[in-house]
């Protein structure tokens, strides 16, 4: 199974580009990882902006694949529920599983529609923080499926 994580804008922040790039190499070492940056839209009435920025992600994903969109309208779940999650996509076949952070306005409903949605918490991050966090919780995911000691 591919992991693809879409995410909207640039990382701008150093530490998050060091934290990117050192979970990004975890992982790697479990599945292959692709990251795409989207470019975000600017100048336009959110509505508008979100509906582009969907466009643009749109022709990232492959027909078959599996999408989880991460939006704080979705299923929260613990750390063991998302390697569970994952676990499952991996055993019952997925080809690629889709994680993606939308931009400063989210996804578009129609867009919304189209995948799973996760939240990572009930409180509100930087799109930027949640690039980090959300690349740990894929790394810890598989050290949980092979009951390695880093979650504990």
């Amino acid at each position: 199974m591919k992991i693809k994580v879409l995410w909207v804008g640039k990382s701008r922040d150093p530490w998050v580009k060091d934290a990117i790039e050192e979970y990004a190499g975890r992982i790697r070492r479990y599945t292959p990882l692709e990251l795409i940056d989207i470019r975000d839209e600017k100048g336009a009435a959110a509505e508008e902006m979100r509906r582009r920025e969907c466009e643009r992600l749109e022709k990232q994903i492959p027909p078959g694949a599996t999408l989880i969109l991460l939006d704080e309208r979705g299923e929260q779940m613990d750390s063991s529920g998302l390697a569970s999650f994952v676990g499952k996509q991996r055993d019952c076949g997925t080809g690629e599983l889709i994680f993606v952070i939308g931009g400063a306005y989210g996804f578009s409903e129609e867009f919304r529609r189209r995948g799973t949605l996760l939240a990572l918490s009930k409180m509100t991050f930087t799109h930027q923080m949640v690039r980090a966090f959300l690349l740990e919780q894929i790394y810890r995911a598989f050290t949980i499926l092979n009951n390695e000691p880093y979650h504990h």
